[in-house]
């Protein structure tokens, strides 16, 4: 039996909204269920607005418009990240200076982000890895005292919170995910979260491919037409109607989650205790969603051979990032050398262990039997 390390979901009305979707006669975006979704993401998570994309490459996209960044412009984020949080920036011609991680959290090392400011500096982009709250309160602070902007990748970060608040709520700009890996998912999907009310209008004029659409719809213009630069960055109605059934079940796959990660963190306790491996660390200020559950191994050989277990033994476990300041493209975009030690050991030693929904308790328990056995050889 092979237990994947990803299988999409559904969790009651998605099909049910999809055709009520065709019925209501508008498949193209904008419609009922992009609005319900925008609405209830609004509402939840306490957001100034929302508005819903097919990505959260396109919500970062829009956040780099909307940052109005420019040739040369620096933007400060961690080489540890997937690699649209740079591309977006790049696409404007925005240099990435890349920060390291921390050792704990595996999110960006805020204690080095003054270091890295410099006049060109026009962004910080923290990334809430695996659900877990980087230090939102330091980086605003020292973001405000340089001028500076903040987007929250927060595309693992849905439904997690930082001293209460929201992830994707706190920067100037946030983007989620919904891509079929995360924990609420759409195929594809994302939203950009806009809590400066200030960014708000041209958000939307971005989001309707550079038009005041929106506004003629509203009554509030006679016609609509070409205002700024923009591009289609709307999800179809199908998409958002998949969506909000899993939005409005948002509670119970949440918990779902969490007793998956649990599951995971107490039975491998042992295995921790023994010096074969890290697990993840709890965050006292972060309430993080369970989204992803990985082991740290002493090194990249036993990282490898234990995949290499897992499979034999039928469980896809995978790796993940390859750092960014490391790549081909990286390279080209920073004239600077950098030394991430903690990314670079990270990357190397990580595995990402099957988290998704529809978990069976028997096969998670099977894993972590795998995991024990492998380190008992």
């Amino acid at each position: 039996m092979l237990t994947p390390f990803n299988r999409p979901f559904v969790v009651g009305k998605e099909l049910y909204y999809i055709a009520q979707a065709v019925l209501k006669g508008h498949l193209a975006g904008n419609g009922f269920y992009t609005k319900a979704c925008q609405r209830w993401i609004e509402e939840n998570y306490q957001i100034e607005k929302v508005l819903l994309t097919h990505s959260a490459t396109a919500s970062l996209e829009m956040a780099a418009l909307l940052c109005d960044i420019q040739p040369g412009d620096e933007v400060i984020l961690p080489s540890y990240t997937f690699v649209s949080t740079a591309n977006a920036f790049a696409l404007r011609g925005g240099v990435p200076v890349w920060c390291d991680i921390r050792e704990d959290n595996l999110n960006m090392d805020e204690t080095q982000l003054e270091s890295l400011i410099t006049p060109k500096t026009k962004v910080i982009v923290p990334v809430h890895y695996a659900g877990v709250a980087c230090e939102m309160d330091f980086i605003m602070q020292l973001a405000n005292q340089n001028k500076l902007l903040v987007v929250e990748d927060a595309a693992q970060a849905v439904n997690a919170f930082y001293k209460g608040r929201a992830l994707g709520g706190i920067g100037h700009l946030g983007c989620f995910s919904f891509h079929e890996t995360k924990n609420y998912i759409s195929g594809e999907g994302g939203a950009l979260l806009i809590n400066d009310k200030a960014f708000a209008e041209r958000a939307e004029i971005i989001w309707e491919k550079g038009t005041n659409r929106s506004k003629f719809f509203r009554g509030e213009v006679d016609k609509y037409t070409w205002v700024d630069i923009g591009s289609s960055y709307l999800p179809s109605e199908l998409v958002a109607a998949f969506l909000f059934a899993q939005l409005e079940d948002a509670d119970s796959i949440n918990r779902r989650r969490l007793e998956i990660w649990d599951r995971y963190f107490n039975g491998l306790a042992e295995i921790e205790q023994k010096g074969y491996l890290r697990r993840p660390v709890k965050m006292p200020d972060s309430q993080h969603n369970g989204h992803m559950f990985y082991l740290i191994l002493n090194s990249g050989r036993e990282r490898d051979s234990l995949i290499s277990y897992l499979k034999e033994h039928g469980v896809l476990s995978v790796f993940h990032y390859v750092p960014l300041h490391s790549s081909p493209m990286g390279r080209k975009l920073s004239s600077k050398s950098y030394s991430l030690p903690v990314t670079d050991r990270t990357s190397e030693r990580l595995l990402r262990l099957p988290c998704y929904f529809g978990l069976d308790p028997q096969e998670q328990s099977r894993i972590i039997e795998l995991v024990s056995s492998f380190f008992k050889k």
